[in-house]
């Protein structure tokens, strides 16, 4: 799919002790069809050496590739390292790897023929692939898959469809997404606040509540799943439960502050609240909805 007028994309890696997987991800970058790209490699810190091979990553190709880092070295945070990149970026275009994750070849070129062809859309996603064959293990050869994206492929989403879709788990945040530049400076990126988990959907959040959304059916990004990876810390600490409440309430403030009034995202902001306080409820109505579901599916055959 050639891309005529073509236009720089940004891409921002950032990196926290990420040295088995961060060349990889850069690897992959450089194998993208699409040639005009920069890469920013963002360091929060690092202490494993993920230092060293960035840099050294970078010498090989310093007309593309910059390394940054917060002063002194310092730990800020998903957010603060992504806004890092955003403020040096100089693309028409953002897109966003984690440092262990990777794209397929056809990743930019796709995305940015899509932004092209949709003047209206402010970013665009697609379905990732849960990646476990990475291992090379015998037993996770089989478990890869395409996460659903729970929304109507290659269709515009206008502001805030997608929010209250992926609020209440009916839709795949967007991950893997291309955004325009003028539009995150203009949302002021990431929220500092979030250093870990549901920084990336603090970001959806607010581009989803102000403007369209393009969901494509291509799957151009894998998810290495892994046990050190932030979500399954998370998930392993318990830290995921207080971020989730963190998230809530940020959400809260930030469509009061806004003016944003909504009934469907109010809604699903409600119910993601009495969701939290009542979990046990909430599994039984969600074993209830299940066996209706059933249910209807049984009734559908018969006839």
């Amino acid at each position: 799919m050639p891309v005529a007028d073509s236009q720089l994309v940004s891409v921002i890696i950032i990196f926290w002790n990420a040295k088995p997987f961060l060349a990889e991800a850069v690897a992959s970058v450089v194998a993208q069809s699409y040639p005009d790209w920069e890469l920013l490699l963002v360091d929060d810190g690092s202490t494993d050496g993920s230092t060293d091979l960035a840099q050294h990553l970078v010498a090989a190709d310093p007309h593309r590739m910059r390394y940054l880092e917060h002063p002194q070295h310092a730990n800020r945070g998903m957010s603060a390292s992504r806004n890092l990149g955003i403020a040096q970026a100089r693309g028409t275009y953002l897109a966003f790897l984690d440092a262990d994750d990777v794209w397929f070849p056809n990743a930019l070129e796709e995305q940015v023929e899509i932004l092209r062809s949709q003047p209206d859309a402010g970013m665009v996603y697609g379905p990732i692939e849960w990646w476990y064959s990475w291992s090379g293990r015998d037993e996770d050869r089989e478990q890869d898959y395409v996460e659903p994206l729970g929304v109507p492929a290659n269709t515009l989403l206008p502001p805030p469809r997608l929010l209250s879709l992926f609020l209440r788990d009916r839709a795949a945040v967007p991950s893997g997404v291309m955004v325009r530049r003028d539009l995150a400076e203009r949302l002021g990126g990431f929220e500092n606040e979030f250093r870990g988990e549901y920084e990336d959907q603090v970001f959806c959040a607010k581009v989803c509540l102000n403007a369209s959304v393009f969901a494509s059916n291509r799957c151009w990004y894998r998810y290495r799943q892994h046990p050190n990876s932030t979500v399954s810390l998370g998930i392993q600490t318990g830290a995921t439960h207080g971020a989730r409440l963190t998230y809530l309430n940020w959400l809260a403030g930030y469509l009061t502050s806004n003016g944003i009034t909504d009934a469907g995202v109010w809604r699903a902001l409600r119910f993601e609240f009495w969701r939290f306080r009542h979990p046990r409820a909430y599994r039984l109505l969600r074993r209830g909805e299940y066996f209706v579901m059933k249910v209807r599916e049984s009734s559908s055959v018969a006839k």
